[in-house]
């Protein structure tokens, strides 16, 4: 193997030129935790590195050409710094149910393992092209630098970088090797990972203190330092990295303002200009970046600004109303010809039911349901495929899966059903009609409920009213999929009624009430109880314990609305109400 060797620029160094790089982009659709409780329970967004990749590509600081799947890493290669004992505990769900911060029952063993193992094998060969090749390098999941050899904790079960290093030494690599660790949180695993590795350094920005003993280069921070002393901090740990060979950089996603376990208070515009700080000290260096830790609804901006700033060198901020999920699903809706029954889609042959065939050969007398007088069955199982719901809910334990679509009395129904240990379990039931209301024509969900049977409530999940089973995790892919067929009909928007204060809670950003008076209530109410855990308000409006205005006030389940134009002077209507209403408990909220 031909190695090729660059020297880290020194301090004061020359402004890096910032044209644009070939970055490489390594990424796996199973990147995506299979679990369904760690976004409530830990804060982390699972769909991240999946929403960061969308935006790169979107924006086109990533190319489709340099997108990499990787490999699972080898156990071979784990053995080279976890110990015999700790893998051989890692099949057991109670083991990576500790790690997760997640009971057990929520753990699919074989798909989480496979989750760490392909991010761990990401490290690893973004590491051997990056010396190849040159180019920044970034691994969409990795940074797990709170595993040690015998243990995981902190969402790290296995030290990606230190595997890697272990392994590009096995390989005969014998160049210096430093590694940054700019996650809000200290290095303790690779540290003790690589405690005997020679000729790699490891430097570290953290605010929390631990006990380096002399093996990291460590930079203890204050809490809420903000930009300008970290950026200084940083430029100082810069000058004393030395000349290196590979760099990893773990540029953590949870030293941003508001991030739920991180407390650097940085700024997105911090946090970008960290990175190109870094990427300017390195210069040519082969390098790879992970994203490390990040524990808000946000933590894949950060992480597409690593890609920005590191194909680009932009310092362009992401915009406050991004949503790369909502642009994917439009890409995709727009390849997909989803009504058979229009000329320009005969001959979709991949949608093609045997019904349909049945029918056309005179061997069927009755045409299958067709939904909204559309789709079929099998329509929406391949959008339910395309749009990567059907394989999330096979990983997370439920094979196979069967799609039925009919009629109920207040509308057409889609349910999905998924076998598991040998029972039938009703995962998913729709029930749309495509109406008029306060006219708008409008795609209105009647019913709409995503079910993980086999999941039970906790105290760390509890069970919030209207519910009978813990969710799948899915409600925005839900949300969006309802969205495209809406735009697909040509209608106005997407409406329905929310039975409970979470369920408006939660689909506020996009949906607003139709009507401005209720929806000026609604806001004050988000204002002045905002402040409190939303299952506490939720149960508390339920249970009669909520005023307004100082009188008793019980839930309007108003028509909430996603207007594809929203109608004219509804803002003003809505301020108006929202200035006239005052919310209060009418006793002290609830423990949790």
């Amino acid at each position: 193997m031909a190695w090729r060797f660059f020297t880290i620029r020194r301090p004061g160094w020359s402004i890096v030129g910032f044209s644009r790089r070939n970055l490489h982009v390594w990424h796996h659709p199973s990147y995506r935790l299979p679990l369904t409780s760690v976004e409530p329970r830990v804060g982390i967004e699972p769909r991240r590195a999946d929403l960061a990749l969308w935006y790169l590509l979107e924006s086109g600081a990533a190319r489709r050409g340099r997108i990499h799947e990787p490999p699972r890493v080898r156990y071979e290669d784990l053995a080279r710094i976890h110990e015999t004992a700790y893998l051989e505990s890692l099949v057991h769900s109670d083991t990576l149910g500790r790690i997760f911060g997640v009971e057990s029952w929520d753990i699919p063993v074989d798909e989480l393992l496979k989750t760490i193992r392909l991010a761990c094998g990401g490290t690893l060969e973004a590491a051997r092209s990056t010396i190849r090749y040159g180019n920044p390098h970034l691994n969409l999941l990795g940074g797990f630098h709170h595993a040690m050899p015998h243990r995981g904790s902190g969402l790290c079960a296995l030290n990606d970088i230190a595997v890697a290093v272990a392994t590009l030494r096995a390989d005969g690599f014998s160049g210096n090797i430093s590694i940054l660790d700019l996650d809000a949180h200290p290095p303790d695993g690779i540290a003790a990972c690589l405690e005997n590795q020679h000729r790699c350094w490891l430097g570290s920005l953290s605010c929390t203190p631990w006990d380096s003993q002399g093996r990291a280069d460590e930079t203890l921070l204050p809490q809420a330092c903000g930009d300008q002393p970290y950026l200084k901090a940083l430029d100082a740990l810069l000058s004393r990295m030395p000349p290196s060979e590979l760099v990893f950089v773990i540029a953590g996603g949870d030293v941003l303002r508001g991030d739920r376990l991180g407390t650097l208070d940085l700024s997105p515009k911090g946090a970008r200009l960290r990175d190109l700080h870094v990427l300017q000290a390195i210069g040519k260096t082969p390098n790879v970046w992970l994203p490390g830790g990040g524990y808000h609804p946000a933590s894949w901006k950060p992480l597409a600004g690593t890609g920005l700033a590191l194909a680009l060198g932009s310092r362009r901020p992401i915009r406050d109303d991004a949503d790369p999920l909502t642009s994917h699903f439009a890409r995709i809706s727009a390849g997909l010809h989803l009504d058979p029954s229009t000329s320009e889609n005969q001959g979709e042959s991949a949608l093609l039911t045997a019904e349909d065939l049945e029918e056309s050969l005179g061997l069927a007398g009755t045409r299958p349901h067709r939904l909204l007088g559309t789709y079929t069955s099998e329509n929406i199982e391949y959008s339910l495929y395309s749009f990567g719901i059907l394989p999330h809910i096979t990983r997370l334990g439920y094979s196979p899966l069967k799609v039925q679509t009919d009629s109920t009395s207040t509308g057409d129904r889609i349910r999905l059903w998924g076998w598991s240990d040998g029972q039938k379990h009703l995962l998913m039931e729709c029930v749309l009609e495509s109406c008029r209301i306060d006219e708008s024509s409008l795609l209105y969900v009647h019913w709409l409920t995503l079910r993980n049977p086999k999941a039970p409530f906790a105290v760390s999940r509890p069970r919030l009213p209207g519910q009978e089973v813990p969710g799948l995790g899915l409600a925005r892919e839900a949300g969006e999929l309802l969205v495209r067929m809406a735009h697909r009909l040509d209608l106005d928007g997407l409406g329905f009624r929310p039975g409970w204060y979470h369920v408006a809670y939660t689909a506020r950003y996009r949906f607003k009430m139709s009507d401005p008076t209720r929806q000026g209530r609604f806001e004050a109410l988000t204002r002045d109880l905002g402040h409190l855990p939303l299952l506490h308000v939720t149960r508390a409006i339920a249970k009669g314990r909520v005023l307004m205005n100082g009188q008793p006030y019980r839930w309007e389940p108003a028509l909430m609305v996603m207007y594809f134009q929203r109608p004219a002077m509804y803002d003003e209507r809505v301020e108006v109400e929202r200035g006239s209403v005052k919310f209060c408990l009418a006793e002290p909220a609830e423990r949790p």
